[in-house]
């Protein structure tokens, strides 16, 4: 019974048995992803947190999958073919890139999918941030590295399978010591960035989220990629720079060690200013402020001059954006609290006009 089978389907012309293999092997590839999806794609448990490996993975390897397993069972049935001798290592080598590019797919997604788990377990959203930063900025060099890698070593295993590019490379040894030098010269600023990226990615000058002062600028670190800086500047602007310009020229980084700040206020006022009173006062403001954090209040004299003294406000906060409202609200209230009930401590200009007796009798 097997053989009246078998004997059945030799009969169909072999264009038709091609297609049929084709499209068996299609079917199982399908049937395949769609048993591993149903083996990850689990309800979410009441509770559970937003992330999970097994959606990550659905997301990240569903498509390559797609063509990964279709191919890969393609290629098992390739010898059952029918295929014409001289139409056959043509197909075969179709076959086996597209193989290599669907397999380098699939690893740059397995990439990416590390990368969400390592997101997800180093959350930068906490205050005290940061090691989770420190995490992040390796992570993302190490990410776009691997993604290279992967994109060159597969372009290098499709362009030696053919025997004629493995020839032109051997006579392209000969000249290799030439091409060297013109490829250095032509590429040193990208190959300058790349060093500079891997500098920065491991000794970390700055970090993903850190707080710069750059060009006269106060900004966020944004992105940090194999070229340049995304820095996301406070009014939404983005001030983009070259890699390589953190390793060659100062900048501020307001985050380095730790995200708590100290803010300062200026006030100019009158001698007559009760220093005493505006010191209580700023110690009343803080305490019920919520973004102090409670480890600096200090008000000081820092100045003066022939008209005014400098006071200076001192107050500490868990981070630079929070120092900055801090500063705001400080200054307001010190400017309320001195207006409605020591007026005359405001700045003000005097001048003292004296006039004679004859001058008060001539005016009569």
């Amino acid at each position: 019974m097997p053989d009246q089978f078998l004997d059945q389907f030799d009969k169909f012309p072999d264009f038709v048995w091609d297609c049929i293999l084709a499209g068996i092997a299609i079917v199982i590839g399908l049937i395949l992803k769609f048993v591993l999806s149903l083996l990850l794609r689990k309800k979410p448990k009441d509770g559970r947190p937003p992330f999970s490996v097994a959606r990550s993975i659905l997301a990240r390897l569903g498509q390559p999958f797609s063509y990964f397993l279709p191919l890969l069972t393609f290629n098992f049935l390739l010898p059952l073919m029918k295929v014409k001798s001289n139409f056959y290592p043509a197909l075969n080598k179709t076959v086996e890139i597209l193989l290599v590019i669907s397999f380098a797919s699939v690893l740059i997604g397995s990439v990416k999918v590390f990368e969400d788990y390592v997101y997800h377990t180093f959350d930068i959203e906490k205050a005290d941030n940061l090691k989770e930063r420190k995490i992040r900025t390796q992570l993302q060099f190490i990410r776009r590295l691997a993604v290279s890698l992967i994109i060159i070593l597969a372009a290098c295993v499709i362009l030696l399978s053919f025997n004629n590019l493995r020839k032109l490379g051997a006579g392209l040894l000969t000249g290799v010591g030439v091409g060297g030098i013109i490829i250095g010269f032509a590429a040193q600023k990208s190959l300058g960035n790349f060093l500079a990226g891997f500098q920065i990615a491991f000794t970390q000058p700055l970090r993903i989220d850190d707080v710069l002062v750059v060009e006269g600028e106060w900004g966020r670190v944004e992105e940090i990629t194999l070229t340049y800086v995304v820095l996301r500047i406070w009014d939404q602007r983005r001030l983009i720079l070259p890699i390589n310009y953190f390793v060659e020229k100062p900048f501020q980084n307001w985050t380095r060690n730790s995200a708590d700040i100290l803010g300062t206020v200026f006030l100019y006022l009158d001698y007559s200013v009760p220093l005493d009173e505006l010191r209580k006062e700023l110690t009343r403001l803080l305490e019920k402020d919520p973004l102090w954090d409670k480890r600096t209040n200090v008000l000081q004299v820092t100045n003066t001059s022939e008209k005014t003294l400098e006071v200076r406000a001192l107050m500490s906060a868990a981070s630079s954006g929070d120092a900055f409202d801090l500063r705001c609200n400080i200054r307001e209230g010190l400017i309320k609290y001195i207006t409605g009930n020591y007026p005359e401590s405001l700045p003000v200009n005097r001048a003292v006009l004296k006039e004679s007796v004859q001058d008060l009798a001539d005016a009569k």
